[in-house]
């Protein structure tokens, strides 16, 4: 099944909605007329659920396997040549066509005192089995925030540090300062442009040294600064594949490696660390294996954040596009909180911004900040892949009252015709 099925984004995103429905409890239930009698954390529940998910989803896998007349064979397998496969324990397997998909492990910087045991990567600290008082989380990225937002919502002080000078930097910059507002208002600190140098285990807690002199006491530390390619010891050197350990192996559009009947998909093959994006690449290396032409086209892939609030977004952030396209390019940004679905479920944080160009229209980007926006992200994919114009999305009908109003709402305010939010004012002309 992979990393994201066993310990990444599946179990991940079953503890998110433990969270969702604590947050539930705590900030709306009361609100719209639902009494309880207290709510708490029970996390052995959570996990019992968290397994139960990937239980569930792993074997729905193995059924399709047997479902489709797939041979799996179980054991380490190394290239022997580039027509046969050893596996370990096992009979050699022979192909003529071959995909790998290896995927990834988390990286570990060198930092003095990282190997004790409380400092933990993703997959240790999925299998704990209670919740710290006190994560430190090293590392702003998607996992690390992801996993911050999870555990403060658990009952954990949690500080998050990050050596750039903004989270999820590889986002829109609106996006990342909506997202750290919001963790700064629930209480997670946030320690940018710092780096850790260092990391003591007295036995009972850690103290973590970061930036110039500063330390934080915790009681567990994810370490979380990215994922590297698995793509030694597989015998890749033996049949020619060429590969660098840090960026993956090297793949075309077509997933082609330097081997023509050999294939790289997913997180090995260095383009994107999504599962949804893997899948995509699995579909055009079986394709093109089987005799087909078929490419990856990177337009439009969805970058879905499962954080309190919600990030999705799809095509370029605002910056990329300005740089591509300079000044012919317009933004929208409609709020949720003048979205009537959202206000009725008390979730009226962030916004959804548009971006198009201005010469022809082409729909270039969509960021969403909020409710169920990892959801809702599909409708930026299909424009995009359609090569759509905003006004295509502005002019379609949402259905009404519903989040995806917003998407619509948008575009309408990119191109100045903003029904429920004030339009801009336009600048005077001068005569």
């Amino acid at each position: 099944g992979g990393t994201c099925l066993r310990i990444g984004c599946i179990p991940t995103k079953a503890w998110v909605q433990t969270a969702f429905a604590l947050k539930e409890a705590e900030e709306t239930f009361d609100k719209i007329g639902v009494k309880l009698g207290g709510s708490h954390l029970e996390f052995s529940k959570a996990n019992e659920w968290k397994a139960a998910v990937v239980k569930q989803m792993t074997q729905g896998v193995a059924s399709l396997y047997k479902a489709n007349g797939v041979q799996w064979v179980k054991g380490a397998g190394t290239f022997r040549d580039a027509n046969t496969i050893a596996v370990e324990g096992g009979e050699d397997v022979t192909f003529k066509s071959a995909i790998i998909a290896t995927g990834s492990f988390p990286l570990r910087p060198p930092i003095e005192g990282l190997d004790s045991p409380r400092c933990v990567d993703s997959e240790g600290l999925l299998g704990q089995t209670e919740v710290p008082r006190r994560l430190v989380v090293l590392g702003g990225g998607i996992i690390g925030c992801e996993f911050a937002s999870i555990f403060q919502r658990f009952g954990s002080e949690v500080t998050i540090i990050e050596m750039l000078p903004a989270l999820i930097p590889q986002e829109d910059a609106d996006a990342s300062k909506e997202l750290a507002k919001q963790f700064g208002k629930r209480g997670i600190a946030l320690h940018l442009e710092k780096q850790c140098t260092r990391v003591e285990d007295d036995g009972s807690q850690l103290t973590v040294h970061f930036g110039d002199g500063e330390t934080v006491h915790a009681d567990l530390m994810l370490v979380s600064v990215g994922r590297g390619p698995l793509v030694e010891g597989i015998g890749l050197e033996a049949i020619g594949v060429e590969f660098d350990k840090r960026k993956g192996i090297a793949a075309d559009e077509h997933r082609r490696t330097t081997v023509p009947h050999v294939y790289a998909v997913g997180d090995c093959a260095g383009y994107w660390q999504l599962a949804h994006t893997a899948f995509r690449e699995g579909e055009v290396a079986a394709e093109n294996a089987c005799g087909h032409d078929a490419i990856v086209d990177n337009r439009g892939v969805p970058r879905p954040i499962y954080t309190d609030p919600e990030v999705a977004s799809v095509g370029l952030t605002e910056a990329e596009a300005r740089e591509q396209y300079g000044d012919d390019v317009a933004t929208g940004s409609f709020p949720w909180v003048a979205n009537a679905r959202a206000v009725m479920q008390n979730e009226t944080v962030g916004w959804v911004k548009s971006i198009h160009e201005t010469r022809y229209g082409e729909l270039l980007g969509l960021v969403m900040v909020g409710p169920h926006v990892t959801d809702m992200v599909e409708a930026g994919v299909v424009a995009i892949d359609a090569e759509a114009t905003v006004e295509t999305v502005a002019d379609g009908m949402a259905p009404h009252p519903t989040l995806s109003e917003a998407i619509k709402e948008a575009g309408l305010v990119a191109l100045g015709r903003a029904i429920h939010v004030p339009n801009r004012k336009r600048a005077a002309a001068t005569a």
